[in-house]
């Protein structure tokens, strides 16, 4: 055997041991990475949300995450307050949504406060009756998937929920000023009004 080929063999199964430790650090990172491995390493004890609901009048505040865990009780009550109003359908909300409302609500100093829900859930009969009377309706919305909401915080200037939202990095963020409310969902990082 030459002495090129020899080196060509050992290197070989190092290269493709080094590949494979580089794509597991990868992935590992990445999942560390993502929103619901970011709700497990926290420091918190507990994470609890408040809702009004602008159209029912419901009120909620409820802890929705516990210990590491997503508490179903508690998400249970976030599917209900968010549900689609207009026909009362309810579909699951998805947590990181909840996660991101948390955060930021930390960043704005409002810790306790409610959200006032604009809109959370949304049917696609009720996307599509809403599409035909506003431009602004996308025919593909999150709301639909439980992904989306859009919301104010009293006490809370909405430029400044908007900046803060839009800090965070974790998902669409819509400004609708003339509307009075931000939109934020979990879906790609993207920004638009």
């Amino acid at each position: 055997m030459t002495r090129r080929r020899l080196l060509s063999t050992i290197e070989q199964p190092h290269c493709h041991h080094r590949r494979r430790f580089l794509g597991i650090s990868l992935a590992t990172a990445a999942t560390l990475a993502s929103p619901a491995a970011l709700a497990k390493i926290g420091t918190e004890r507990e994470r609890h949300i408040a809702f009004l609901n602008l159209h029912t009048g419901e009120r909620l505040r409820t802890t929705y995450w516990a210990n590491g865990s997503y508490l179903d009780e508690g998400l249970d009550e976030i599917n209900h307050i968010l549900r689609d109003y207009r026909n009362d359908e309810v579909t699951s909300i998805d947590p990181e949504l909840m996660d991101i409302l948390h955060r930021l609500q930390l960043k704005v100093g409002c810790k306790g406060k409610s959200f006032e829900i604009i809109s959370g859930y949304r049917s696609p009969a009720t996307n599509a009756m809403l599409r035909a009377k506003s431009s602004g309706v996308a025919k593909r919305s999150l709301h639909m998937e439980g992904k989306a909401i859009d919301i104010r915080l009293p006490g809370c200037d909405l430029a400044h929920l908007r900046k803060a939202a839009l800090s965070l990095q974790a998902g669409g963020v819509g400004y609708y000023p003339k509307s009075g409310f931000v939109h934020v969902d979990t879906g790609r990082v993207r920004s638009w009004g």
